[in-house]
């Protein structure tokens, strides 16, 4: 299959002629560089995971690198979600950078850190690597245009400051742009509203109030969990149950972590994110559902629900997302654990209801601690707005189609995120002037989910099209920001002006996150995996479902080849040009026959390999 797919590539491919080739250049290309108004080699919007990562790489090895981000302090999706309960879903140290000059001298409280340490990490993170000082923080990019005279972008903000980098870099995550439904009569609540994306740092006095929450994604569960216990009312709405699994919170203590960074238990971690389809070290069980007794399925899903964490899922047996006998077992077990703990019948039929409402792991399940018990207070009503749907926001509180009014204090809004918005809300031009929203338009195309063609000496991280949502953060980041560095250490080693995907790669490429796709259950269930929890929109999947391994080695081979599957484009001193596109090392014989042909006063132009 990957002999015909890199067939397939070449064969769209070797269709570009001289004349299309060519098209990618502006009429001034030609042309004397003006000097430019910024030596800025690389500019880098967002100080997350990623956003550090890239530019303490890149400042290494010499080069001028910034960040700008809209937040006041690092942290990425740290500083905006600082609501009640708010902690991350990874053990550690799978959930942190993995530079030995970071994790031998950092310790964590907890298995599960909070926001609050989260916090703490990232301003240690920065000071010790050094890099804050390169940080401009409350300094929102609102716009990205590229420059086709000057070879460079031109990147505007909100302070009104303007700079013009060579490389871009959007390290703005995936979960960065809330979404709220257009909820009716949203404007006219007299209380307090709040998105859990766009908290206060403030916070907000829940004691004693009477609080809905709308939404029971990841955020949901751990705000209900959290205020459940000191409102005096707590009002849910639940469009589709989260299949929560326990995460087994634990205190951690600094001896332990001693112990484990001595014994040679981190770095290995740490080498084996890179070797398991989901980030994680541990890896599915290597036999199929059917080959295991009942007593033996159910002994181990008792031993991995026990240890907590993603273990349940990335430890079960290896067809259980696809093969539908194992998937509904795997369901009427964990409805098992929910019905064991929810005392009333009604709302526990709601959490898990006897139909599976889709198959287990076509949505991201989160983790809980308290979540379910929560439901057994007298002071919390369940709804099921997917039964009846919320009509209209009143001043006083929420209405629901059953005609129930609920007054409410406090409405937080667990409603999610706008996958692709998070990069798309820019106004970010390539090329032809182009927006990447209408780009996009029709539908996400990349090449390896981190660049985009008529967008030059682009690149973005843990966003569309990458194993993102189905990867440990930190080492997709990881993965991602070493191709970056690298490609870009290639381009200027080598005086290249400008790099891009080919459109025929960024085909094969979707073609890849829809067949890998198909391979799980992920198409089976309307939510952020597939673009449809956004009213209006098609579905697409948004994820590489082939594996963290697989997709490192990927970008490790295509960098090996030359970047595969991407154009470069390089300035001669003479003012003409030279256009590199890739074919497996060899000069595409259609695209020679036609550079001869042309005056010698036109850019040269060769197509070298073309990567799959």
């Amino acid at each position: 299959m990957q002999v015909m797919r890199t067939q397939s590539l070449i064969k769209r491919t070797r269709m570009i002629t001289l004349k299309a080739v060519l098209s990618i250049l502006p009429s001034s290309f030609a042309t004397a560089m003006p000097e430019s108004e910024s030596s800025l080699d690389v500019l880098i919007v967002g100080s997350g995971f990623s956003g550090i990562y890239n530019l303490y790489q890149l400042r290494k090895l010499g080069y001028s690198a910034r960040i700008f981000d809209a937040a006041s302090k690092s942290g990425g999706t740290w500083y905006w979600n600082c609501y009640p309960g708010a902690r991350v879903d990874s053990e550690i140290p799978v959930y942190e950078l993995s530079l030995p000059e970071l994790w031998k001298d950092w310790t964590w409280t907890e298995r599960f850190p909070g926001w609050k340490e989260l916090r703490k990490y990232f301003a240690y993170v920065v000071d010790k690597l050094d890099v804050k000082k390169y940080i401009s923080y409350d300094t929102r990019v609102v716009s990205a245009h590229w420059d086709s005279v000057s070879d460079r972008w031109t990147v505007t903000t909100d302070t009104g400051v303007v700079v013009h980098p060579r490389f871009l870099i959007f390290a703005t995550g995936f979960a960065s742009m809330p979404y709220s439904p257009a909820f009716k009569g949203l404007e006219t609540f007299e209380g307090i509203c709040h998105h859990t994306a766009r908290w206060p740092e403030e916070d907000v006095d829940m004691k004693g109030k009477r609080v809905a929450v709308i939404g029971t994604g990841a955020s949901g569960v751990q705000v209900i969990q959290e205020v459940g216990p000191v409102v005096k009312h707590l009002a849910v709405f639940q469009r589709t149950p989260n299949f929560a699994i326990a995460m087994q919170q634990r205190k951690v203590t600094v001896e332990e972590q001693k112990r484990r960074k001595e014994d040679g238990t981190y770095p290995a971690i740490f080498r084996r994110r890179l070797q398991t389809p989901s980030g994680f070290w541990q890896e599915a069980l290597p036999k199929p559902f059917a080959s295991a007794t009942p007593e033996e399925r159910f002994l181990h899903w008792q031993q991995t629900w026990a240890q907590g964490a993603f273990t349940f899922l990335v430890t079960n047996f290896y067809d259980y997302a696809i093969n539908d006998d194992a998937n509904k077992e795997v369901y009427a077990f964990w409805r098992n654990k929910v019905h064991a703990r929810v005392t009333d019948s009604v709302k526990a039929e709601l959490l898990a209801p006897q139909v599976q409402p889709h198959p287990f792991a076509a949505k991201r399940p989160s983790l809980e601690q308290t979540y379910y018990e929560v439901y057994n207070q007298p002071n919390v009503t369940l709804t099921d707005t997917s039964k009846y749907p919320i009509e209209e926001i009143t001043p006083k509180g929420v209405r629901t189609a059953d005609g129930v009014h609920h007054e409410v204090d406090v409405i937080v809004l667990a409603t999610g995120f706008n996958i692709t918005a998070t990069i798309t809300h820019i106004d970010i031009r390539g090329r032809k002037g182009k927006s990447l929203k209408e780009k996009w338009a029709d539908g996400v195309y990349t090449n390896l989910g981190m660049a985009v063609s008529d967008f030059p000496n682009m690149f973005f991280t843990y966003g569309p099209q990458a194993p993102t949502a189905f990867s440990n953060g930190p080492t997709c980041i990881e993965i991602q920001t070493n191709f970056i560095v690298k490609c870009i250490k290639y381009m200027i080693d080598n005086n290249l002006t400008f790099i891009e995907p080919l459109p025929a790669a960024e085909e094969i490429w979707r073609e890849q996150i829809w067949e890998t796709n198909k391979a799980g259950p992920w198409l089976k269930a309307k939510g952020w995996y597939n673009d449809l929890n956004i009213p209006g929109k098609s579905i697409q999947p948004l994820n590489y479902a082939g594996g963290v391994g697989k997709y490192a080695k990927i970008c490790e081979e295509v960098g090996q080849k030359g970047y595969e599957g991407f154009t470069l484009v390089t300035r001669l001193p003479t003012g003409q040009t030279r256009i590199w596109v890739h074919d497996q090392g060899k000069v595409d014989s259609e695209a020679q026959a036609g550079r001869e042909s042309e005056s010698e006063t036109q850019p040269e132009t060769a197509i070298v390999a073309v990567g799959a």
